[in-house]
């Protein structure tokens, strides 16, 4: 069986297609599309005409692509910059009209479920009870669960790009106010957050997303040409070190130092201080820079508990949209056991 997964993220789409057999997911083919989305549009406001239509040919193309290489149409999901917009039905219309994939958006918390899934089964079952951090764009995501499943998740409003927005919105080197405005939101946000993750005393923590790899990065991780199965540890003393080194620099600067891309280096200092800050609250002194994230998550999920699992992730339908409200009821997943 051959899959494919389609992730339109604050700044890139990203297709994966997937052999499925044997019960592990394995990549035949990547593609990727940098949309740029969360520059297009602040919190809160509707996604431009323009971005939409950028969005549209995206996702015909990932269609496309995920046809020539024998996979059924690819299982399409939208995170926070698309959810939290204010015509996201629109957009999401639009897009199953013109390219007849039908773009969902999840709840945060079911995205911490599937992420969670991921690491796990990347990490395997020595790792004991498993805390999880995840940086998006829009939002910041964590975890924590002794099983296959969570016990419990988070889904808070500290993606690296929304305080990007709000706190260091001149890509210049930060005033030492906006930098403790920053880490006063995010320590409000996430206090009983991260009371519940020190109360459950993780044995293994990890950090996924592409924004905790390019931090690894820069801490002195091995790079990603050494391929994902090298063990990459993100230290809390050194990502300290990388928010002074961050916000030394304009974001045009940031990108010549290792790990930091362009397209995310205006971005880089708010995920440091969100992930600096968040290690230091829950007292995590260090994470696994985990390679499998959400992705993986739904692919496992689609495998493991077939198609309807996806069914009823997704049951909330455009016409059921227009009577509920914006923020559903998360979806609780299932909790099954190894």
């Amino acid at each position: 069986m051959r899959i494919s997964v389609l992730d339109v993220g604050s700044n890139t789409v990203r297709l994966v297609v997937a052999d499925a057999a044997g019960g592990v997911p394995l990549p035949v083919h990547t593609a990727k599309w940098r949309l740029r989305l969360s520059e297009q549009v602040a919190p809160g406001d509707p996604l431009p005409e323009a971005s939409v239509e950028q969005l549209v040919r995206a996702v015909a193309a990932a269609a496309r692509t995920a046809d020539r290489w024998g996979a059924a149409g690819p299982l399409a999901f939208a995170t926070a910059v698309v959810r939290s917009a204010p015509n996201r039905r629109e957009v999401l219309r639009t897009v199953r009209a013109r390219t007849g994939v039908a773009l969902c958006t999840l709840p945060g918390e079911v995205e911490a479920e599937l992420t969670f899934l991921g690491a796990r089964r990347w990490m395997g079952w020595r790792c004991g009870p498993l805390a999880l951090l995840d940086i998006g764009g829009g939002s910041f995501e964590v975890a924590f669960g002794r099983g296959r499943l969570p016990d419990f998740v988070a889904s808070l409003p500290l993606g690296a790009g929304r305080l990007t927005h709000e706190f260091f919105a001149d890509h210049g080197p930060p005033s030492p106010e906006a930098l403790r405005a920053a880490r006063r939101r995010i320590r409000h946000q996430l206090r009983d957050v991260a009371a519940r993750v020190r109360w459950e005393g993780p044995r293994t923590a990890v950090a996924t997303s592409r924004t905790f790899q390019q931090l690894g990065r820069l801490c002195g991780a091995a790079p990603g040409r050494h391929g994902p199965f090298m063990d990459r540890t993100l230290r809390r003393r050194d990502l300290r070190e990388a928010v002074s080194t961050l916000a030394a620099l304009p974001a045009s600067e940031r990108a010549r130092l290792p790990g930091i891309s362009a397209p995310r280096a205006a971005q880089s200092l708010a995920g440091a201080v969100i992930g600096h800050t968040a290690m230091k609250l829950t007292g995590l002194t260090s994470v696994t820079v985990c390679p499998w994230a959400i992705r993986e998550g739904v692919m496992l999920r689609h495998m493991e508990d077939g198609p309807a699992w996806w069914a009823e992730a997704t049951r909330l339908t455009d016409d059921e949209a227009e009577e509920a409200p914006p923020d559903p009821v998360p979806l609780r997943l299932a909790q099954q056991g190894p």
